[in-house]
């Protein structure tokens, strides 16, 4: 083997390990994730979710790759105190489940198994929309983050999903102008097995090999409210 094809053949595996790792994208830092926590008392001014500009995005990987996707924030309010969220809530419409790394048959298909709409057999495999229609998140505290170049706040509060209620806690840069505030939340994770979604997930079931889905989904929130 010559000092040329040697060269070429070392960059096109440098090539193929790159790929292999951009498959699984930074899905960002892991929630805690504690039993439930008592809802904040709103204080202050009240303001109503703008639910054309609020979205949170979505998530998912497994060995041979990712997808990613929305589901929209169908209402909700926050209250702000002193310039400072004291309490509030939102819901998103789980009959939303957007994904957005694919086209046709394949966005369709994947969006239904989330889902559970495309057979009845699998229709506990992940959300399952008919039983479980909407999601709720609800805040239990609000502390400030100092030193942090995405975030100024840590957001703790009581997520529901699929009859199950755990507390969150993440980053977020939180804003406040007159009447109006911005929560904006970089990536972070949880782990989906703790609200009973465990389709293929290799802590529970021991016998998937390469054949699961990871149990982290990412998240990202961005919530608009107005007075």
């Amino acid at each position: 083997m010559n000092k040329l094809t040697s060269t070429l053949m070392m960059f096109a595996m440098i090539l193929l390990v790159g790929s292999m790792t951009s498959c699984k994208s930074d899905k960002g830092e892991k929630a805690e994730v504690t039993s439930k926590g008592e809802v904040a008392e709103a204080t202050g001014m009240s303001m109503t979710v703008d639910a054309a500009n609020s979205k949170v995005m979505w998530e998912g990987t497994k060995p041979t790759g990712a997808h990613n996707g929305t589901v929209d924030v169908s209402g909700g309010s926050v209250s702000v105190k002193d310039g400072k969220v004291t309490g509030g809530s939102f819901t998103l419409d789980m009959n939303t489940i957007t994904c957005l790394d694919l086209e046709g048959d394949s966005k369709l298909g994947l969006e239904s198994h989330l889902k559970g709409t495309a057979e009845a057999e699998k229709d506990d495999h992940f959300f399952n929309v008919k039983k479980y229609p909407t999601a709720k998140f609800e805040i239990t505290k609000v502390t400030g983050l100092a030193g942090n170049e995405t975030a100024n706040s840590l957001v703790y509060g009581n997520l529901t999903m699929k009859d199950q209620t755990k507390q969150v806690s993440f980053k977020a840069n939180i804003t406040t102008d007159g009447s109006m505030v911005k929560v904006s939340a970089p990536k972070f994770t949880i782990d989906r097995t703790l609200w009973n979604v465990t389709y293929k997930s290799k802590s529970v079931f021991d016998d998937l090999k390469d054949k699961f889905v990871d149990d982290e989904i990412g998240l990202q929130i961005e919530l608009s409210a107005k007075g």
